[in-house]
């Protein structure tokens, strides 16, 4: 299959990223950020979660976040709904598109949401069906697609079940997350060869993390299997709290370096990018987790 001559972007750093900082980072930090992304290009920016601040404190001005940034006409701000009630919440605050989360990992589930896979999908019912009546998009996802930390690896033809069921239930598109980064391109390939017999390869995204320094690799090889959805991280933000030493997910402009050097359209402005990343590390008190970012920042300031 060729490679695709245009890839879309799923910027999670200021949902994902920032949910496991210690730290409660400012409203107006995160607000600034997200908009910061919309200039430099990136049409979609999950801004936030509507998840009970008792279980995630870092997502407790979700409504504040919503409410306070600057909407660019060609940027789509999903957010997180694990219920109907986060749900309810997250469109009276403006939500226009939803995600919802799956694993692939039985263990996984039951650690992380403490039900069934199967019973974590028929939770999801009343989300999509008053999603469906208010016409708003909602996006599955599927973690520990080729590892989990409790189980090893995970057999393709499970995160398969997992990505029909969601697409089947309604997600317009389902991204598959190697949560722990333990994936290689064979191990991803596999997986998405998989789940494209029982979702449209356009209909799948790649959600990467770099643990074992795979996840550039991984991209290169989504990309020859046809796949033009890649979920990403500014500076490398955020990571897996359940998995020991998995780090965060792949930066984004790491990922879209990449993509440049393939002759990829991604309509993101690299060097503004990556003077963004070194701004959020900086504000978070934090490494900068982008090779890109930061070797471009170096060579700007020589």
């Amino acid at each position: 299959m060729t490679i695709p001559t245009q890839v879309k972007i799923v910027e999670v750093g200021p949902r994902d990223g920032l949910q496991n900082e210690k730290q409660i980072v400012p409203t107006e930090i995160k607000i600034e950020l997200i908009n910061r992304l919309a200039e430099a290009g990136v049409r979609v920016i999950e801004a936030t979660s509507f998840v009970s601040p008792k279980w995630v404190p870092q997502m407790g001005d979700n409504t504040a976040v919503m409410q306070g940034i600057k909407r660019h006409p060609a940027t789509v701000y999903p957010v997180l709904t694990p219920n109907l009630q986060g749900f309810d919440t997250a469109i009276q605050a403006g939500a226009s598109e939803v995600a919802i989360f799956a694993a692939a990992s039985e263990t996984f589930s039951r650690k992380n949401i403490n039900c069934s896979i199967v019973e974590s999908l028929k939770r999801f019912e009343p989300i999509l069906s008053s999603a469906s009546a208010l016409e708003i998009p909602v996006r599955g996802y599927v973690s520990c697609v080729v590892g989990c930390p409790y189980e090893g690896a995970i057999a393709p033809e499970q995160a398969a079940s997992v990505a029909r069921t969601l697409f089947d239930m309604g997600c317009y598109e389902v991204s598959l997350g190697d949560t722990i980064g333990v994936g290689n391109p064979a191990t991803i390939q596999r997986m998405i060869e998989a789940c494209a017999k029982a979702v449209p390869v356009g209909k799948l995204a790649g959600h990467y993390h770099d643990t074992y320094g795979m996840a550039g690799a991984n991209i290169y090889a989504s990309l020859q299997m046809g796949m033009a959805t890649l979920d990403s991280s500014i500076a490398g933000l955020g990571g897996c709290p359940y998995a020991q030493g998995a780090s965060g997910n792949v930066a984004t402009e790491d990922v879209v370096y990449l993509l440049q050097g393939l002759g990829i359209e991604t309509g993101i402005d690299l060097a503004k990018l990556a003077l963004i990343g070194d701004w959020i590390s900086t504000a978070l008190n934090r490494p900068n987790g982008a090779k890109a970012g930061r070797a471009l920042c170096a060579k700007a300031a020589t």
